[in-house]
Protein backbone atom coordinates (compact mmCIF):
# COMPACT_ATOMS: atom_id res chain seq x y z
CA UNK A 1 0.00 0.00 0.00
CA UNK A 2 0.95 3.56 -0.88
CA UNK A 3 -0.06 6.96 0.87
CA UNK A 4 0.08 10.24 -0.73
CA UNK A 5 0.29 13.03 1.81
CA UNK A 6 -1.46 16.63 0.36
CA UNK A 7 -3.29 19.67 1.77
CA UNK A 8 0.05 20.56 4.36
CA UNK A 9 3.11 22.34 4.89
CA UNK A 10 6.52 19.85 3.58
CA UNK A 11 9.99 20.20 4.90
CA UNK A 12 12.29 20.98 2.30
CA UNK A 13 15.10 20.98 4.42
CA UNK A 14 15.44 25.22 4.79
CA UNK A 15 11.48 26.02 4.35
CA UNK A 16 7.96 24.19 4.12
CA UNK A 17 6.18 24.48 0.35
CA UNK A 18 2.66 23.28 -0.08
CA UNK A 19 3.51 20.26 -1.97
CA UNK A 20 1.92 16.65 -2.30
CA UNK A 21 4.49 13.71 -1.27
CA UNK A 22 3.73 9.92 -2.68
CA UNK A 23 5.13 7.31 -1.02
CA UNK A 24 5.05 3.22 -1.74
CA UNK A 25 7.49 0.58 -0.45
CA UNK A 26 8.88 2.51 1.83
CA UNK A 27 10.38 5.07 -0.05
CA UNK A 28 9.24 8.89 -0.82
CA UNK A 29 8.73 8.03 -4.78
CA UNK A 30 7.08 11.64 -5.70
CA UNK A 31 7.13 15.42 -4.62
CA UNK A 32 5.44 17.87 -6.42
CA UNK A 33 2.44 20.76 -6.40
CA UNK A 34 -0.44 17.94 -7.51
CA UNK A 35 0.09 14.49 -7.75
CA UNK A 36 -2.53 11.93 -9.05
CA UNK A 37 -4.21 9.66 -6.28
CA UNK A 38 -4.78 7.10 -7.91
CA UNK A 39 -3.47 3.77 -6.12
CA UNK A 40 -2.48 5.17 -2.66
CA UNK A 41 -4.57 5.97 0.37
CA UNK A 42 -4.71 10.10 0.64
CA UNK A 43 -3.85 11.91 3.71
CA UNK A 44 -5.26 15.06 3.94
CA UNK A 45 -2.94 17.00 6.20
CA UNK A 46 -5.23 19.94 6.61
CA UNK A 47 -2.44 22.44 6.81
CA UNK A 48 -0.30 19.92 9.39
CA UNK A 49 3.39 20.03 8.56
CA UNK A 50 5.20 16.87 7.22
CA UNK A 51 8.86 16.43 8.26
CA UNK A 52 11.47 13.83 7.80
CA UNK A 53 11.50 11.92 11.54
CA UNK A 54 13.37 13.16 14.17
CA UNK A 55 16.58 10.82 15.35
CA UNK A 56 17.23 10.60 19.14
CA UNK A 57 21.14 9.79 19.16
CA UNK A 58 20.91 9.15 23.43
CA UNK A 59 17.87 6.74 24.48
CA UNK A 60 18.17 3.93 26.75
CA UNK A 61 15.85 0.66 25.86
CA UNK A 62 16.84 -1.00 29.02
CA UNK A 63 16.48 -4.34 27.39
CA UNK A 64 18.34 -6.78 27.21
CA UNK A 65 18.94 -6.83 31.17
CA UNK A 66 16.28 -4.66 32.82
CA UNK A 67 13.09 -4.89 30.73
CA UNK A 68 10.95 -3.95 34.55
CA UNK A 69 12.25 -0.82 33.08
CA UNK A 70 11.73 -0.72 29.47
CA UNK A 71 11.42 -2.79 26.14
CA UNK A 72 12.72 -2.19 23.13
CA UNK A 73 9.42 -2.79 22.20
CA UNK A 74 7.57 -0.27 24.48
CA UNK A 75 10.72 2.20 24.10
CA UNK A 76 10.87 2.44 20.43
CA UNK A 77 6.69 2.92 20.82
CA UNK A 78 7.02 5.98 22.57
CA UNK A 79 9.43 6.87 20.38
CA UNK A 80 7.35 6.76 17.30
CA UNK A 81 4.26 8.95 19.96
CA UNK A 82 7.17 11.21 19.91
CA UNK A 83 7.77 11.82 16.17
CA UNK A 84 10.97 10.05 16.24
CA UNK A 85 11.57 7.60 13.16
CA UNK A 86 15.36 6.33 14.52
CA UNK A 87 17.40 6.17 18.15
CA UNK A 88 20.29 5.17 18.91
CA UNK A 89 20.84 2.96 22.10
CA UNK A 90 23.09 3.30 25.06
CA UNK A 91 25.03 -0.30 25.94
CA UNK A 92 24.34 0.33 30.09
CA UNK A 93 22.74 -3.45 29.62
CA UNK A 94 22.95 -6.79 30.67
CA UNK A 95 25.04 -8.06 29.31
CA UNK A 96 26.80 -5.01 28.46
CA UNK A 97 27.71 -4.94 24.70
CA UNK A 98 31.26 -5.39 24.64
CA UNK A 99 31.88 -8.03 21.96
CA UNK A 100 29.95 -9.16 19.05
CA UNK A 101 28.39 -11.93 21.04
CA UNK A 102 27.12 -9.49 23.50
CA UNK A 103 25.82 -7.44 21.44
CA UNK A 104 23.82 -9.77 19.15
CA UNK A 105 22.02 -10.42 22.06
CA UNK A 106 20.78 -7.19 21.92
CA UNK A 107 20.43 -7.21 18.22
CA UNK A 108 18.47 -9.95 18.03
CA UNK A 109 15.34 -8.46 20.06
CA UNK A 110 15.56 -5.22 18.09
CA UNK A 111 15.20 -7.44 14.81
CA UNK A 112 12.09 -9.07 16.87
CA UNK A 113 10.81 -5.88 18.99
CA UNK A 114 11.17 -2.53 17.14
CA UNK A 115 8.84 -0.48 15.65
CA UNK A 116 10.87 2.32 14.68
CA UNK A 117 14.94 2.02 13.34
CA UNK A 118 17.60 1.53 16.39
CA UNK A 119 21.28 1.62 16.18
CA UNK A 120 22.91 0.55 19.02
CA UNK A 121 25.97 1.91 20.63
CA UNK A 122 28.71 -0.69 21.69
CA UNK A 123 30.60 -0.26 25.11
CA UNK A 124 34.14 1.33 25.15
CA UNK A 125 35.88 -0.87 27.88
CA UNK A 126 34.51 -4.16 29.12
CA UNK A 127 31.46 -3.98 30.70
CA UNK A 128 31.92 -0.38 30.94
CA UNK A 129 34.45 -0.99 33.82
CA UNK A 130 36.91 1.36 32.51
CA UNK A 131 39.93 -0.93 32.64
CA UNK A 132 40.19 -2.63 29.43
CA UNK A 133 38.85 -1.59 26.14
CA UNK A 134 35.65 -3.57 24.63
CA UNK A 135 36.15 -5.43 21.37
CA UNK A 136 35.46 -2.27 19.29
CA UNK A 137 37.03 -3.71 15.82
CA UNK A 138 34.36 -6.79 15.78
CA UNK A 139 31.38 -4.54 16.83
CA UNK A 140 32.34 -1.33 14.53
CA UNK A 141 30.02 -2.25 11.42
CA UNK A 142 27.08 -3.11 13.40
CA UNK A 143 26.98 0.10 15.94
CA UNK A 144 26.90 4.11 15.66
CA UNK A 145 29.90 4.35 17.62
CA UNK A 146 31.18 3.33 20.81
CA UNK A 147 30.24 4.76 24.43
CA UNK A 148 30.28 3.97 28.15
CA UNK A 149 27.31 6.27 29.14
CA UNK A 150 26.72 6.49 32.56
CA UNK A 151 30.12 7.00 33.85
CA UNK A 152 33.19 8.96 33.00
CA UNK A 153 36.41 6.97 31.70
CA UNK A 154 38.14 8.33 34.19
CA UNK A 155 41.48 6.59 33.23
CA UNK A 156 43.23 9.18 30.40
CA UNK A 157 45.88 6.64 28.76
CA UNK A 158 42.29 4.51 28.82
CA UNK A 159 40.54 6.57 27.22
CA UNK A 160 43.29 7.59 24.57
CA UNK A 161 43.28 4.03 23.58
CA UNK A 162 39.93 4.03 23.00
CA UNK A 163 40.04 6.94 20.71
CA UNK A 164 43.07 5.87 18.85
CA UNK A 165 40.76 2.70 18.42
CA UNK A 166 37.94 4.13 17.38
CA UNK A 167 39.56 6.71 14.88
CA UNK A 168 40.90 3.92 12.83
CA UNK A 169 37.79 1.95 13.00
CA UNK A 170 35.89 4.89 11.46
CA UNK A 171 33.76 5.25 14.91
CA UNK A 172 32.59 8.19 16.98
CA UNK A 173 33.42 7.89 20.50
CA UNK A 174 30.16 9.37 22.37
CA UNK A 175 31.15 9.76 25.56
CA UNK A 176 29.19 10.69 29.49
CA UNK A 177 31.94 13.54 30.91
CA UNK A 178 32.28 12.60 34.51
CA UNK A 179 34.87 13.13 37.09
CA UNK A 180 33.95 10.89 39.67
CA UNK A 181 36.13 12.03 42.46
CA UNK A 182 34.53 15.24 42.11
CA UNK A 183 30.53 13.94 42.44
CA UNK A 184 30.97 13.95 46.37
CA UNK A 185 27.67 12.16 46.56
CA UNK A 186 25.77 15.06 44.80
CA UNK A 187 22.19 14.77 43.64
CA UNK A 188 21.60 18.52 42.21
CA UNK A 189 23.58 20.86 41.17
CA UNK A 190 25.86 22.54 43.66
CA UNK A 191 24.06 25.76 43.32
CA UNK A 192 22.18 28.44 45.40
CA UNK A 193 19.17 26.20 45.27
CA UNK A 194 20.52 22.99 47.11
CA UNK A 195 22.40 25.09 49.42
CA UNK A 196 19.49 26.72 50.47
CA UNK A 197 17.12 23.54 50.72
CA UNK A 198 20.12 21.52 52.29
CA UNK A 199 21.15 19.57 49.06
CA UNK A 200 24.44 17.55 48.39
CA UNK A 201 25.30 19.07 45.38
CA UNK A 202 27.36 18.06 42.39
CA UNK A 203 29.52 20.58 40.90
CA UNK A 204 29.71 21.72 37.14
CA UNK A 205 33.57 20.66 36.61
CA UNK A 206 32.62 17.18 37.53
CA UNK A 207 31.61 17.80 33.83
CA UNK A 208 33.31 20.20 31.92
CA UNK A 209 36.83 19.47 33.67
CA UNK A 210 36.49 15.98 31.90
CA UNK A 211 35.72 17.65 28.43
CA UNK A 212 38.49 19.62 28.31
CA UNK A 213 40.59 16.50 29.13
CA UNK A 214 38.64 14.30 26.39
CA UNK A 215 39.19 17.45 24.08
CA UNK A 216 42.98 17.61 24.23
CA UNK A 217 42.87 13.53 23.47
CA UNK A 218 40.86 13.97 19.92
CA UNK A 219 42.94 16.63 18.92
CA UNK A 220 46.11 14.56 19.80
CA UNK A 221 44.65 11.37 17.97
CA UNK A 222 41.93 13.01 15.51
CA UNK A 223 39.11 10.47 16.45
CA UNK A 224 35.66 12.00 16.18
CA UNK A 225 34.16 12.97 19.08
CA UNK A 226 30.96 13.52 20.22
CA UNK A 227 30.10 15.02 23.64
CA UNK A 228 26.93 13.79 25.46
CA UNK A 229 24.42 15.77 27.17
CA UNK A 230 25.98 18.63 28.16
CA UNK A 231 24.58 20.63 30.88
CA UNK A 232 27.23 23.49 31.84
CA UNK A 233 27.86 27.27 30.60
CA UNK A 234 31.64 26.12 30.62
CA UNK A 235 31.29 22.92 28.68
CA UNK A 236 29.55 25.18 26.02
CA UNK A 237 32.61 27.28 26.19
CA UNK A 238 34.72 24.83 25.63
CA UNK A 239 33.16 22.91 22.67
CA UNK A 240 32.83 26.58 20.97
CA UNK A 241 36.34 26.86 21.17
CA UNK A 242 37.17 23.48 20.03
CA UNK A 243 35.09 23.56 16.92
CA UNK A 244 36.50 27.67 16.12
CA UNK A 245 39.83 25.46 16.01
CA UNK A 246 38.64 22.85 13.69
CA UNK A 247 38.40 19.61 16.31
CA UNK A 248 36.09 16.49 15.03
CA UNK A 249 34.00 17.66 18.11
CA UNK A 250 30.10 17.63 18.22
CA UNK A 251 28.01 17.36 21.41
CA UNK A 252 24.27 17.58 22.09
CA UNK A 253 22.31 18.85 24.99
CA UNK A 254 18.22 17.50 26.20
CA UNK A 255 15.02 19.33 26.51
CA UNK A 256 14.89 19.50 30.26
CA UNK A 257 18.57 21.42 30.50
CA UNK A 258 17.08 24.02 27.94
CA UNK A 259 13.78 24.46 29.31
CA UNK A 260 14.58 23.77 33.11
CA UNK A 261 16.85 24.76 36.10
CA UNK A 262 17.44 24.13 39.46
CA UNK A 263 15.41 26.67 39.87
CA UNK A 264 12.67 24.92 39.23
CA UNK A 265 13.24 21.64 41.19
CA UNK A 266 10.89 20.03 43.47
CA UNK A 267 12.22 17.19 46.33
CA UNK A 268 10.57 14.78 43.89
CA UNK A 269 12.74 11.66 41.98
CA UNK A 270 11.07 13.08 38.65
CA UNK A 271 13.44 16.36 38.87
CA UNK A 272 16.45 14.02 39.29
CA UNK A 273 18.79 13.11 36.06
CA UNK A 274 22.76 12.98 35.67
CA UNK A 275 23.47 15.61 34.69
CA UNK A 276 21.54 17.77 36.87
CA UNK A 277 19.36 20.33 36.28
CA UNK A 278 22.20 23.50 36.55
CA UNK A 279 21.41 27.23 36.98
CA UNK A 280 19.76 29.74 35.35
CA UNK A 281 23.21 31.44 33.87
CA UNK A 282 23.81 27.44 32.21
CA UNK A 283 20.37 27.29 30.45
CA UNK A 284 21.02 30.59 29.11
CA UNK A 285 24.53 29.56 27.73
CA UNK A 286 23.01 26.09 26.36
CA UNK A 287 20.30 28.27 24.30
CA UNK A 288 23.17 30.70 22.88
CA UNK A 289 25.13 27.38 22.04
CA UNK A 290 21.79 26.23 20.15
CA UNK A 291 21.18 29.15 18.04
CA UNK A 292 25.10 29.77 17.65
CA UNK A 293 25.72 25.88 16.04
CA UNK A 294 27.72 24.93 18.91
CA UNK A 295 25.21 22.60 20.29
CA UNK A 296 24.67 19.56 17.18
CA UNK A 297 21.55 17.74 18.68
CA UNK A 298 18.79 17.78 20.90
CA UNK A 299 19.07 14.01 22.84
CA UNK A 300 16.20 13.14 24.85
CA UNK A 301 18.62 10.88 27.35
CA UNK A 302 15.46 8.86 27.55
CA UNK A 303 16.12 6.53 30.55
CA UNK A 304 13.15 5.09 32.40
CA UNK A 305 13.01 3.22 35.85
CA UNK A 306 10.34 1.64 37.28
CA UNK A 307 8.07 3.69 39.96
CA UNK A 308 9.48 2.26 43.14
CA UNK A 309 12.90 3.53 42.01
CA UNK A 310 11.68 6.73 41.00
CA UNK A 311 10.02 7.35 44.24
CA UNK A 312 12.77 8.39 46.72
CA UNK A 313 12.78 12.31 46.12
CA UNK A 314 16.04 13.57 45.12
CA UNK A 315 18.38 12.03 47.39
CA UNK A 316 17.44 8.37 47.19
CA UNK A 317 15.65 8.21 43.65
CA UNK A 318 17.74 6.82 40.94
CA UNK A 319 18.94 9.04 38.41
CA UNK A 320 17.01 9.68 34.91
CA UNK A 321 13.66 10.63 33.08
CA UNK A 322 11.92 10.13 30.15
CA UNK A 323 11.47 12.39 27.53
CA UNK A 324 10.80 10.77 23.87
CA UNK A 325 6.98 12.01 23.81
CA UNK A 326 7.30 15.18 25.51
CA UNK A 327 10.43 16.34 23.87
CA UNK A 328 9.02 17.92 20.68
CA UNK A 329 5.62 19.30 22.52
CA UNK A 330 7.71 21.13 25.09
CA UNK A 331 10.70 22.44 22.84
CA UNK A 332 8.06 24.36 20.77
CA UNK A 333 5.83 25.17 23.07
CA UNK A 334 8.57 26.43 25.78
CA UNK A 335 11.12 27.77 22.82
CA UNK A 336 9.31 28.25 19.56
CA UNK A 337 6.58 30.29 20.52
CA UNK A 338 7.58 32.53 22.44
CA UNK A 339 10.63 33.13 19.80
CA UNK A 340 13.60 32.13 21.73
CA UNK A 341 14.62 29.47 18.91
CA UNK A 342 13.32 29.56 15.21
CA UNK A 343 11.34 26.26 14.24
CA UNK A 344 13.77 25.51 11.78
CA UNK A 345 16.71 25.82 14.34
CA UNK A 346 14.74 23.33 16.49
CA UNK A 347 14.29 20.81 13.18
CA UNK A 348 17.71 21.00 11.94
CA UNK A 349 19.06 19.69 15.88
CA UNK A 350 16.47 16.90 15.36
CA UNK A 351 16.95 16.01 11.63
CA UNK A 352 19.44 17.01 10.30
CA UNK A 353 22.57 17.53 12.26
CA UNK A 354 22.11 14.25 14.01
CA UNK A 355 21.82 12.31 10.71
CA UNK A 356 24.60 13.90 9.86
CA UNK A 357 26.74 13.04 12.60
CA UNK A 358 26.33 9.64 12.92
CA UNK A 359 25.87 8.91 9.11
CA UNK A 360 22.29 7.92 9.38
CA UNK A 361 19.90 7.96 5.95
CA UNK A 362 17.25 10.06 5.60
CA UNK A 363 16.97 13.70 6.41
CA UNK A 364 15.07 15.10 3.10
CA UNK A 365 11.94 14.42 1.77
CA UNK A 366 12.91 13.70 -1.98
CA UNK A 367 12.56 11.04 -4.44
CA UNK A 368 14.49 7.78 -3.16
CA UNK A 369 14.58 9.08 0.35
CA UNK A 370 13.56 6.80 2.54
CA UNK A 371 10.08 7.31 3.97
CA UNK A 372 10.79 8.34 7.81
CA UNK A 373 8.17 10.95 8.36
CA UNK A 374 6.67 12.86 10.69
CA UNK A 375 3.05 14.92 10.29
CA UNK A 376 3.68 17.51 13.34
CA UNK A 377 0.21 19.52 14.59
CA UNK A 378 1.50 22.84 15.97
CA UNK A 379 -2.44 23.07 17.11
CA UNK A 380 -2.84 20.28 19.10
CA UNK A 381 -3.14 21.86 23.21
CA UNK A 382 -3.15 19.14 25.89
CA UNK A 383 -1.70 18.40 28.78
CA UNK A 384 1.26 15.74 29.57
CA UNK A 385 -0.39 13.50 31.22
CA UNK A 386 2.52 10.73 31.99
CA UNK A 387 -0.46 7.66 32.72
CA UNK A 388 -1.19 7.74 28.49
CA UNK A 389 2.81 7.19 28.10
CA UNK A 390 3.63 4.36 26.23
CA UNK A 391 7.05 4.16 27.68
CA UNK A 392 7.27 2.01 30.88
CA UNK A 393 8.92 4.89 32.49
CA UNK A 394 6.79 7.79 33.85
CA UNK A 395 9.45 10.08 35.64
CA UNK A 396 9.17 13.09 33.67
CA UNK A 397 9.28 16.94 35.33
CA UNK A 398 7.54 18.17 32.43
CA UNK A 399 4.01 15.91 34.16
CA UNK A 400 1.36 18.75 34.04
CA UNK A 401 2.47 21.25 31.73
CA UNK A 402 0.36 22.37 29.23
CA UNK A 403 1.94 22.39 25.59
CA UNK A 404 0.41 23.54 22.21
CA UNK A 405 1.97 20.56 19.45
CA UNK A 406 2.32 17.13 19.23
CA UNK A 407 3.14 14.32 16.53
CA UNK A 408 0.56 13.53 14.72
CA UNK A 409 1.15 10.91 12.70
CA UNK A 410 5.03 9.06 12.21
CA UNK A 411 5.80 6.99 9.39
CA UNK A 412 8.65 4.60 9.19
CA UNK A 413 9.85 2.41 6.51
CA UNK A 414 6.58 3.46 4.78
CA UNK A 415 4.53 2.08 7.29
CA UNK A 416 2.40 3.64 10.31
CA UNK A 417 3.67 3.02 13.60
CA UNK A 418 2.12 6.06 15.52
CA UNK A 419 -1.29 7.93 15.20
CA UNK A 420 -2.64 10.27 17.03
CA UNK A 421 -6.03 10.51 15.75
CA UNK A 422 -7.38 9.69 12.18
CA UNK A 423 -5.85 11.80 9.90
CA UNK A 424 -6.91 10.34 6.54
Amino acid sequence: MGYLFTGGHVWTGSAFQALDVAVRDGRVVSVSPSLPREGLEVFQLNGRWLVPGFVDVHVHLREPGFSYKETILTGTRAAAAGGYTQVLSMPNLSPVPDGLPQLEAQLGLIRRDAVVRVLPYGAITRGEQGEALSDMAAMAPLVAGFSDDGRGVQSEAMMRGAMEAAKRLGRPIAAHCEVNGLLRGGCVHDGDWARAHGFPGICSESEWRQIERDLRLAEETGCQYHVCHISAKESVALIRDAKRRGLPVTCETGPHYLVLCDEDLQDDGRFKMNPPLRSRADREALLEGLLDGTIDCIATDHAPHSAEEKSRGLRGSAMGIVGLETAFPVLYTALVQPGLVPLEVLLDRLIVRPRRIFGLPGGEIAPGAPADLTVLDLDAPHIIDPAGFFSRGRATPFAGMEVSAAAALTLCRGEIVFQREATP
